[in-house]
Protein backbone atom coordinates (compact mmCIF):
# COMPACT_ATOMS: atom_id res chain seq x y z
CA UNK A 1 0.00 0.00 0.00
CA UNK A 2 2.86 2.25 0.45
CA UNK A 3 4.38 1.46 -2.55
CA UNK A 4 1.25 2.94 -4.62
CA UNK A 5 0.81 5.72 -2.27
CA UNK A 6 4.38 6.60 -2.71
CA UNK A 7 3.78 6.03 -6.67
CA UNK A 8 0.47 8.42 -6.61
CA UNK A 9 2.75 11.68 -4.44
CA UNK A 10 5.27 11.27 -7.32
CA UNK A 11 3.05 11.17 -10.34
CA UNK A 12 1.03 14.27 -8.23
CA UNK A 13 4.13 15.94 -7.59
CA UNK A 14 5.30 15.44 -11.24
CA UNK A 15 2.22 16.55 -12.90
CA UNK A 16 2.46 19.87 -10.85
CA UNK A 17 5.83 20.88 -11.90
CA UNK A 18 5.46 20.03 -15.40
CA UNK A 19 2.37 21.60 -15.84
CA UNK A 20 2.79 24.64 -14.43
CA UNK A 21 5.39 26.16 -16.88
CA UNK A 22 5.59 30.26 -16.74
CA UNK A 23 5.17 31.43 -20.68
CA UNK A 24 4.02 34.37 -20.00
CA UNK A 25 7.68 35.82 -19.90
CA UNK A 26 8.42 33.96 -23.52
CA UNK A 27 8.09 36.59 -26.63
CA UNK A 28 5.63 35.84 -28.93
CA UNK A 29 5.95 33.81 -31.94
CA UNK A 30 6.50 35.78 -35.04
CA UNK A 31 5.16 34.62 -38.43
CA UNK A 32 7.77 33.44 -41.00
CA UNK A 33 6.25 35.73 -43.61
CA UNK A 34 8.28 37.40 -46.62
CA UNK A 35 7.90 40.51 -47.45
CA UNK A 36 7.12 40.81 -50.94
CA UNK A 37 9.78 43.27 -53.00
CA UNK A 38 8.24 46.70 -54.02
CA UNK A 39 8.70 46.65 -58.40
CA UNK A 40 11.06 49.72 -59.61
CA UNK A 41 9.05 49.68 -62.68
CA UNK A 42 5.87 48.14 -61.92
CA UNK A 43 3.93 46.84 -65.12
CA UNK A 44 0.64 44.25 -65.99
CA UNK A 45 0.15 42.00 -68.64
CA UNK A 46 -2.38 39.66 -69.95
CA UNK A 47 -2.46 37.21 -72.15
CA UNK A 48 -4.52 34.07 -73.63
CA UNK A 49 -2.87 30.69 -73.41
CA UNK A 50 -4.20 27.84 -75.48
CA UNK A 51 -3.08 24.12 -74.81
CA UNK A 52 -4.93 23.79 -71.43
CA UNK A 53 -6.89 21.08 -70.56
CA UNK A 54 -7.74 21.50 -67.17
CA UNK A 55 -7.87 24.18 -64.13
CA UNK A 56 -5.94 21.70 -61.82
CA UNK A 57 -3.27 20.23 -63.58
CA UNK A 58 -2.42 22.91 -66.34
CA UNK A 59 -3.42 26.02 -64.91
CA UNK A 60 -2.15 25.56 -61.47
CA UNK A 61 0.99 24.79 -63.14
CA UNK A 62 1.46 27.99 -65.24
CA UNK A 63 0.18 30.13 -61.87
CA UNK A 64 2.91 28.52 -60.28
CA UNK A 65 5.96 29.13 -62.55
CA UNK A 66 4.68 32.73 -63.12
CA UNK A 67 4.78 32.89 -59.28
CA UNK A 68 7.85 31.71 -58.17
CA UNK A 69 9.85 33.58 -61.46
CA UNK A 70 12.20 36.31 -60.03
CA UNK A 71 10.52 39.60 -60.82
CA UNK A 72 6.88 38.69 -60.59
CA UNK A 73 4.56 40.45 -58.06
CA UNK A 74 1.82 38.39 -58.63
CA UNK A 75 -0.07 35.79 -61.10
CA UNK A 76 -3.18 34.43 -61.66
CA UNK A 77 -4.49 31.96 -64.41
CA UNK A 78 -7.96 31.54 -65.23
CA UNK A 79 -8.58 28.26 -67.26
CA UNK A 80 -12.38 29.07 -68.29
CA UNK A 81 -11.32 32.09 -70.15
CA UNK A 82 -7.63 31.07 -70.58
CA UNK A 83 -6.62 34.39 -69.59
CA UNK A 84 -3.41 34.86 -67.51
CA UNK A 85 -2.90 38.14 -65.56
CA UNK A 86 0.96 39.45 -64.36
CA UNK A 87 1.92 42.07 -62.07
CA UNK A 88 5.91 42.17 -62.51
CA UNK A 89 8.84 44.45 -62.26
CA UNK A 90 9.54 45.88 -65.80
CA UNK A 91 13.12 46.33 -64.93
CA UNK A 92 14.06 42.88 -64.24
CA UNK A 93 11.43 41.08 -66.54
CA UNK A 94 10.14 41.80 -70.05
CA UNK A 95 6.56 40.31 -71.62
CA UNK A 96 8.84 37.97 -73.68
CA UNK A 97 10.01 36.39 -70.36
CA UNK A 98 6.69 35.30 -68.71
CA UNK A 99 5.47 34.39 -72.71
CA UNK A 100 8.71 32.01 -72.71
CA UNK A 101 8.61 30.96 -68.97
CA UNK A 102 4.77 29.80 -70.15
CA UNK A 103 5.16 28.38 -73.48
CA UNK A 104 8.54 26.33 -72.00
CA UNK A 105 6.19 24.97 -68.65
CA UNK A 106 5.57 21.43 -69.42
CA UNK A 107 7.16 19.43 -72.43
CA UNK A 108 7.17 22.76 -74.45
CA UNK A 109 5.03 22.31 -77.04
CA UNK A 110 1.67 22.19 -75.27
CA UNK A 111 1.08 25.42 -74.58
CA UNK A 112 1.03 28.74 -76.87
CA UNK A 113 0.61 32.26 -75.91
CA UNK A 114 -1.26 34.84 -78.02
CA UNK A 115 -2.56 38.55 -77.37
CA UNK A 116 -0.27 39.65 -75.14
CA UNK A 117 -1.59 42.83 -73.77
CA UNK A 118 -0.63 45.55 -71.47
CA UNK A 119 -2.84 46.31 -68.18
CA UNK A 120 -3.09 49.95 -67.36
Amino acid sequence: MSITKSFFTLCTIAFLCYSCKDTASKPPIKSEETPTAVAAQPQSISFTVDGMTCAIGCAKTIETKLSQTKGVQKATVDFAQKLAKVQFDAAILTSEDLVKAVESTGDGTTYKVSDVKTIK
